[in-house]
């Protein structure tokens, strides 16, 4: 089974990487962004029955910096 966790900066967190992009692509000519955030997917293989929790749980304990992080959970 395949889990999707979905990591990204939390609200009012700074985003340099983000900012970086955002500075990219306006100097590329793509000044109609107004705002980029960066983030990234971690894909999971699992054992069948695996809950959302348990990946929740995982998120929690190593995948996310709960402090300035949210993530989402994804089963498929």
């Amino acid at each position: 089974m395949k889990a999707r966790v979905t990591v990204s900066l939390k609200p009012g967190v700074l985003d340099p990487a983000g900012r970086a992009i955002h500075h990219a692509l306006e100097g590329l000519g793509f000044g109609q962004v107004s705002e980029v955030r960066v983030g990234r997917v971690v894909e999971l293989d699992v054992a069948g029955g695996t809950t959302e929790a348990e990946v929740a749980d995982m998120a929690r304990k190593l995948l996310a910096n709960m402090v300035i992080e949210n993530f989402k959970v994804e089963l498929a």
